[in-house]
């Protein structure tokens, strides 16, 4: 059911990682939002992505919901570097960044949506990755006085 809002007389656009989460839990995928939109949906990025990709371990797949369309994109297991959930969308979203392009700011950002459980888990499950994503990690979870 679209939601509604009076003051603008009209339907709102569903939510894109919502709907796709929906078809994942429906299709009994594991999805994890790739790159640009990683980083968009984390706040690292202001832009949305003209093409909405969903790393998976399903088929590729593409949904048309309202004026979008959500391509799913079938993914090695290595790919989706082996987290799931917010542990996937941070790895996904610093690697679209780059290492050169990850900075206080970002560091920052990510600070302040992981709890201090949810930053010591990220330590632990990029430990064995990429050698910077776990520097980066690592400056995630430090505490500030």
């Amino acid at each position: 059911m679209p939601k509604v809002n009076p003051a603008l007389g009209g339907k709102l656009s569903p939510d894109i990682d919502e709907a796709a989460q929906a078809i994942a839990r429906r299709q009994r995928w594991k999805i994890v939002p790739e790159g640009a939109w990683a980083a968009n949906l984390l706040g690292l990025s202001t832009q949305v992505p003209s093409k909405i990709i969903y790393l998976t371990d399903g088929p590729n797949n593409e949904v048309q919901i309202g004026r979008r369309s959500i391509h799913f994109k079938h993914a090695r297991p290595k790919a989706m570097a082996g987290l799931e959930g917010k542990f996937a969308l941070v790895v996904q979203a610093l690697r679209h960044l780059g290492k050169e392009n990850v900075g206080t700011r970002e560091i920052e950002t990510l600070r302040t949506k992981l709890s201090p459980q949810e930053k010591r888990r990220l330590l632990r499950d990029t430990r064995f990755g990429v050698d910077w994503i776990y520097d980066v990690a690592k400056k995630i979870a430090e505490t500030r006085a």
